[in-house]
């Protein structure tokens, strides 16, 4: 079985930069290279937001108010996708989950920038 493992998270101060990795394990080449992945936030009592997605041709999508600060990049021969995050906001404070196609979702990992 799949599964996703995310790391990077962690507390910042605002303008500061982060990067989040998402490791898979148990997915093939095949699947991971083929399959849309990105990813998901969540902030307590709201609900959750695309922030980026790439597909299986690189081609790239976020969410309007990441655009020009955030990249998602994916590494195929590592199975690992990553955002890169910059100038953060304390608005971008959540719990970040990627996933890869449909069927695998990591545990989240939490992002908090303070102001």
């Amino acid at each position: 079985q799949g599964r996703l493992v995310e790391s990077g998270g962690g507390l910042v101060q605002a303008g500061g930069s982060l990067r989040l990795s998402c490791k898979s394990s148990g997915i093939i080449l095949s699947v991971f290279s083929g399959s849309t992945m990105g990813w998901y936030r969540q902030t307590p009592g709201t609900q959750r937001e695309l922030v980026a997605s790439i597909s299986s041709s690189r081609d790239t999508n976020y969410v309007d108010s990441v655009k020009g600060r955030f990249a998602i990049s994916k590494d195929n021969a590592k199975r690992t996708m990553y955002l890169q995050m910059n100038n953060l906001k304390p608005e971008d404070t959540g719990v970040y989950y990627c996933y890869v196609g449909s069927q695998y979702y990591g545990q989240g990992t939490q992002v908090t920038v303070s102001s």
